[in-house]
């Protein structure tokens, strides 16, 4: 057959599997841009080979890759495995990315996520789209222009959000080709390219597929495109591959970052409507979306504040459409927790928006606006505007979603940061806030309960909300949370336990119900952050219960825990610790158990701190053991008089107080009262004898009095000798 006869024949073959497809699924527009795309002169004029499949790849191969896909290769197991010109470009890229990328070390972390494996499949298994797709993927190898934009167009009629079809374009070579049409000056052949990357992309499999065939590259390039349908796409692709990251760093690497940032500078969103506004806002949209997807890891984000996004994603949050401000909220909720940006946020106009989108009918919208006030919160400033702008009423309204486990999960949140103002707080008991919490506690996830467990810690710190978690029956839900093994939640139960346990009627709830003991056992958890808020709570524990100090015995192994939490490192575990023996300290046989266990030398190691926190607990904790035994001499001995008098010299005034009481307990040691005087502690006790706090100048003024009566023994001593 004569060569021109050929190329009409494959083109109509194309044609005629195009229209079959689009009959079958009665797809009318589909159709009508096939047909647009078709010259009125096709059928008069001959056409040579296109030369949009003869773009090159980066090692020199025919873009269209192998040809004559007529069988996919099937591996063990019936798996199907790529071609082998694919498979060896892949692990070429690979390579060649892990080189370029690993020598920067990702934000994220130091380790890199792997490759997920594939499922494997048999043959039997194959569905009748995978071999119109092979038919179809030949031609996008042999077809002209023409030829290659019907057959995108038939391909785009597959249901390519079926996982065979997805993988059967990546084992039959045409994703490469795909990607290689992104290199061309055809605008059609891009369109159709993209949109089909867009859908296939929604695998993972195909995501990484693209990574390692350079194909990110490509698509960010594609953002430089005066169309915007081109750049619109590109973006939406960006924002479903770069899922991982090795995708978002390669993005950033690129500067595909700056582009997306770019495509946010649109018209206003109050400019009269008109055809090229609603373009050049759905641009902007897909560029949200692309960065929505990037603002992962702290390098990313530092790139996207840099290239001057916040002052554009808030002029977008001015949008009506709720397509638009899903991705902007949700980028800038993502980047939150970084200093800076909650800094250059700070503004009433994004916190009014904010709040506003909080009634709208979009519940995913409610959830990006509630997770964004939940992280910004974490400011003051913050907090006074949600307030100011009528935002709390709206956050409780949002506890009633008990359906959208996300957005409930949003709205506790952004109640508890919020309930940590004290004006916060009033308003939120006029709507009856608390008991709504409470009612939360049981039948919930996980990332419900530590918010609202969190908030009810802020709750429990006013007296007459103590009461009313009890009689709402919320101290019992709270104990049983003491079982659980989530982190953040064990730091916020704790917290919410202890304060709770400084009521003696709850106490006697949670004595009953064994809270002590699970407090105490949650002092062996690995986590410090639990430690040390188990610790906390054990001090108004051991203060209210009845029976404490018999209690305190009988928990086997409890105070050779705490002796041994004195090694930690961890500054905050050591405070707590310190405030958990100073309660203990005060039953005597507990204080010789612990003397025991050498507390004393291991306090008097820690006094070389410079932690103001740490150095207040440590002093009263020393004070405490000073009356037992000879541990005054054990802690001169063991050096911790001098560090103690270089705390007097610190602007804290209680770290001072503290100071003086335990030097006071220190220096009924002669020997002690000597190491005093020589790290010249005594001029700073007479100046402290002079402080308006009654408790710093006893303390203060018992100390030199011991040190004088030591004097004049002495000078005694000398006359009668």
């Amino acid at each position: 057959m004569p060569e021109d006869d050929l190329n009409r024949t494959n083109d109509l073959a194309v044609q005629a599997i195009f229209f079959n497809s689009m009959l079958s699924l009665g797809n009318k527009d589909l159709k009508q841009k096939a047909l647009a795309s078709v010259p009125h002169s096709q059928s008069k004029k001959k056409h040579g080979r296109n030369t949009v499949n003869k773009h090159r790849l980066n090692d020199g191969s025919s873009a269209n890759g192998a040809t004559g896909h007529k069988k996919p290769s099937v591996g063990p197991g019936g798996k199907m495995e790529p071609t082998t010109g694919a498979k060896s470009k892949a692990k070429t890229a690979a390579r060649n990315t892990q080189q370029d990328n690993f020598s920067e070390s990702s934000s994220e972390s130091t380790e890199e996520e792997e490759q997920p494996e594939r499922s494997p499949h048999n043959n039997s298994d194959l569905p009748t789209e995978y071999w119109q797709i092979q038919k179809l993927v030949k031609h996008l190898e042999e077809g002209d222009q023409t030829a290659t934009v019907l057959t995108l167009c038939a391909m785009m009629g597959l249901n390519l959000m079926q996982d065979m079809c997805q993988l059967a374009i990546w084992d039959l070579g045409g994703l490469e080709i795909m990607l290689n049409l992104l290199d061309t000056n055809e605008v059609k052949c891009k369109i159709g390219s993209l949109k089909i990357l867009k859908k296939i992309s929604n695998n993972v499999h195909i995501r990484w597929a693209i990574v390692d065939f350079g194909g990110l590259q490509r698509i960010v390039k594609t953002l430089d495109s005066r169309v915007a349908d081109l750049k619109a796409l590109a973006a939406e692709t960006l924002a479903i591959v770069a899922t991982f990251r090795r995708a978002r760093r390669i993005v950033r690497q690129c500067g595909g970052i700056k582009k997306m940032v770019k495509l946010l500078d649109c018209v206003p969103t109050f400019a009269r409507p008109n055809p090229k506004h609603e373009k050049d806002l759905d641009v902007a949209r897909c560029g949200a979306l692309g960065l929505w997807s990037c603002s992962h890891g702290s390098k990313n984000k530092e790139a996207i504040r840099k290239a001057g996004a916040i002052p554009l994603l808030i002029r977008l949050l001015k949008s009506n459409e709720t397509s638009m401000l899903i991705p902007v909220v949700g980028t800038l909720q993502e980047c939150a927790l970084e200093e800076k940006y909650r800094s250059a946020v700070q503004t009433e106009a994004m916190i009014k928006d904010l709040v506003k989108n909080l009634s709208s009918d979009c519940k995913e919208l409610q959830m990006s606006c509630a997770t964004a006030i939940f992280k910004y919160a974490e400011d003051k400033h913050i907090r006074d505007l949600v307030r100011m702008y009528n935002g709390l009423p709206a956050l409780v309204s949002l506890l009633s979603t008990a359906d959208n486990k996300q957005l409930l999960a949003a709205a506790t949140g952004a109640v508890w940061k919020c309930s940590m103002c004290a004006k916060n707080m009033a308003m939120f008991q006029r709507y009856n806030t608390l008991e709504t919490l409470v009612r939360l506690l049981s039948r919930q996830p996980e990332e419900v309960l530590v918010n609202v467990v969190g908030a009810l810690g802020e709750f429990a710190e006013i007296p007459a909300n103590k009461v009313t978690i009890r009689k709402c029956g919320g101290i019992k839900p709270l104990i049983t949370l003491l079982t659980e093994t989530n982190q953040a939640l064990l730091v916020n139960v704790t917290k919410a336990v202890g304060a709770c346990a400084t009521n003696m009627d709850n106490m006697a709830i949670i004595e009953q119900l064994d809270g002590v003991r699970l407090v105490w056992s949650l002092l062996k958890n690995p986590c410090s952050h639990v430690q040390s808020s188990a610790a906390w709570a054990l001090c108004p524990c051991i203060e209210n219960a009845k029976g404490a100090e018999e209690m305190v015995r009988s928990l086997v192994g409890g105070l050779e825990l705490i002796a041994n939490l004195l090694k930690s490192k961890d500054n905050e575990v050591l405070a707590s610790i310190c405030a958990v023996i100073v309660k203990i300290a005060k039953d005597k046989t507990n204080l010789a158990i612990l003397t025991d266990w050498g507390v004393v030398p291991l306090l008097a190691s820690l006094t070389s701190t410079t932690d103001d926190r740490l150095r207040c607990y440590l002093a009263q904790a020393i004070s405490h053991c000073c009356l037992w035994g000879s541990n005054r001499t054990a802690f001169g001995a063991a050096g911790a008089v001098a560090p103690l008098v270089r705390y007097l010299k610190t602007d804290n005034n209680s770290v001072k107080q503290s100071t003086a009481m335990a030097l006071y307990q220190l220096s009924k040691e002669p020997r002690n009262c000597i190491t005093i005087h020589r790290e010249k502690g005594l001029k700073i006790l007479v100046r402290l004898m002079e402080s308006d706090d009654e408790l710093l100048h006893r303390a203060s003024a018992g100390c030199v009095r011991n040190i004088r009566l030591l004097a004049e023994a002495n000078r005694d001593s000398k006359l009668f000798k």
